[in-house]
């Protein structure tokens, strides 16, 4: 198309009023826009939109200038600042009703490889076209909000320190953008604070919670936090808790109160992810804790958190792990020992939680997650009283199917017994009958004769070790109902503890048999092979069970094995030499 041609549609465009132009001319208008762009005549296009005369072309159309020109930044090509100076000529000309859904459909169709420099180029325009609107401004900041939110979702959330310092993917800056763009909006929010309110600014704090709570949890809940390293998610963390009671939403009630009903966009989980997010940031990082009432007791904030804990603890990411296991243990420092009121076992959370807690113990790869896994299950005992410790062992022992889990409830029923023993502490619990019940599931083999000693090795010496302490303190427990009892549940125990070992002690020393003379028949194979210069290309194994394992592997497997029940029948052998002891002294 020549220049005459091009001079002529925009006479007839300047003499056209709005409603007569087509689809098609806006699509032509486009054309020549981008044509220009693309030619490097960023000048002539920002000098035709600025001319007077054109105005009402600009005003109807200009709208559908906006993606080329953002696009035209994101690349970063000579001339920007022409492109910006359109933009902006543009925000202030066109329709703002026109120029958001260009925006809004420049959001949705981001190139996957540009993602933060469109977010980035576009957001402070996008603001400035919000703030022109009078009515549909909350439903319209909350529908960009949701779309920008949705697009970053799709960039990786750096969890390292050099990660999220290199910033690659620009997400942090993006967020940045994001708390400078609602920060017009959080202050209208606050100069009404509460007074003759209507429809519209409830809709406006509404869309802002909405955000605030998609924050929360995406990107912050997957965000490594460190109070010591206040990062850029730090600071934008910062902004989400600062933000929230400046809208006046109230931490305590979103926390503890509040069902959330204004973020019925998010499902229970999402909301739940998100309050997990705040009650961390609060209750770990102390971001605006000084603000927060101190009115709630510890048991309460443990028994509020302890949902949050769940929802966080069955989750399989490193990052919702490391917070739930830190939210756990901050909720239960600031409990007094022994503060934890039977009553509350009853709640869902407090079944649920010890149960995840399980599985991060017994499943996790991770050994940190193990470690600080094992020291808040300790203080989590630490916190509970007598009666709820006691039900507590109960249920680990009926359901943690985990020999490495039940040595170390044993380990602490132990302790239990040993403090009631002491003056004053005496209780039915851990001295009385009560105490016959726990050893029951103690001193028992659920598997019978056939049970594998090797993989309930630490449950078993740590039942041992039980039942020598509880012989020893003999002179307290003869004075209880308890003592027949225990000596018969001892009898029991021990006896068929002998079969369990008989029996894996003959299947071990036979696996050990068989592999060294399968050891001296591949060494002699060998040997063959080598004086008849044959390449022997496979060896018939005979066992199979331990096939992965090298043959020192697994003999080492196998005489550690024969050591081990070696082991137990030495505790066997004390245990019943101090038996015999008592009642020598006795008679």
């Amino acid at each position: 198309m020549n220049e005459d041609q091009v001079n002529d549609i925009i006479r007839r465009w300047q003499n056209s009023p709005e409603d007569e132009l087509k689809p098609e001319d806006y699509q032509q208008f486009k054309n020549l826009g981008s044509a220009c762009l693309s030619e490097g005549d960023g000048a002539k296009l920002l000098t035709f939109l600025q001319d007077e005369k054109n105005q009402g072309i600009v005003k109807s159309m200009g709208c559908v200038l906006m993606a080329p020109l953002v696009n035209k930044v994101v690349k970063q090509e000579k001339r920007l600042d022409q492109c910006q100076a359109a933009i902006t000529h543009l925000t202030r000309t066109c329709s703002p009703d026109k120029l958001l859904h260009s925006l809004h459909e420049l959001i949705e169709d981001i190139d996957p490889g540009a993602i933060s420099e469109t977010i980035l180029a576009l957001v402070p325009h996008l603001q400035t076209v919000l703030l022109q609107l009078d009515d549909r401004k909350a439903a319209c900041m909350g529908l960009a909000l949701a779309a920008l939110q949705k697009q970053l979702s799709r960039l990786p959330v750096p969890y390292t320190r050099q990660q999220e310092e290199a910033d690659e993917y620009g997400l942090c800056r993006c967020y940045k953008a994001l708390a400078v763009f609602t920060k017009p909006f959080i202050e209208e929010v606050k100069r009404k604070n509460g007074n003759h309110n209507t429809s519209e600014d409830e809709e406006l704090r509404t869309e802002l919670l909405k955000f605030c709570m998609r924050s929360l949890r995406e990107p912050l809940l997957e965000a490594e936090l460190n109070r010591d390293r206040q990062s850029s998610l730090w600071h934008f963390a910062t902004e989400i808790m600062v933000t929230l009671p400046a809208i006046q939403e109230s931490l305590s009630e979103i926390l503890f109160f509040s069902p959330l009903k204004k973020s019925s966009q998010m499902d229970s989980s999402e909301s739940k992810e998100s309050r997990a997010c705040l009650a961390y940031l609060l209750f770990v990082q102390l971001i605006t804790i000084d603000s927060f009432p101190a009115v709630f007791s510890p048991v309460f904030v443990l028994q509020c958190n302890m949902e949050y804990t769940n929802q966080l603890l069955s989750s399989k990411k490193e990052s919702h792990l490391l917070k739930g296991l830190a939210l756990y243990t901050k909720s239960l420092e600031n409990v007094q020992d022994n503060g934890i009121p039977v009553s509350l076992q009853e709640l869902k959370s407090f079944y649920c939680v010890p149960q995840n807690l399980r599985q991060v113990l017994t499943d996790c790869p991770m050994q940190h997650l193990r470690e600080s896994g094992l020291k808040v299950l300790q203080l989590f005992i630490d916190k509970l009283e007598v009666e709820a410790k006691y039900k507590f062992f109960r249920c680990m022992l009926k359901t943690s199917h985990h020999a490495g889990v039940e040595s170390y409830i044993i380990k602490n029923i132990r302790n239990q017994v040993e403090s009631s023993m002491e003056p004053g502490n005496a209780n039915k619990w851990f001295l009385g009958e009560e105490l016959l019940s726990l050893l029951g599931l103690v001193l028992c083999f659920p598997q019978g004769p056939e049970t594998d000693l090797l993989n309930s090795m630490d449950r078993i010496m740590e039942s041992l070790n039980l039942l020598r302490y509880l012989l020893i303190r003999d002179t307290i427990l003869r004075s209880s109902t308890v003592w027949e009892e225990l000596c018969r549940i001892k009898d029991d125990y021990l006896k068929l503890l002998r079969v369990c070992i008989s029996i894996s002690r003959g299947y071990y020393a036979s696996e050990l048999k068989a592999l060294r003379e399968d050891q001296k028949m591949k060494a002699k194979e060998a040997r063959d092979a080598a004086r008849s210069s044959r390449l022997v290309k496979s060896i018939t194994v005979k066992h199979e069970k331990m096939s992965d394992m090298s043959p020192e592997v697994q003999h080492q497997v196998l005489q550690s094995a024969l050591v081990t029940f070696d082991l137990m029948e030495s505790l066997i052998v004390r245990i019943e030499e101090i038996t015999e002891e008592k009642l020598k002294i006795q008679n």
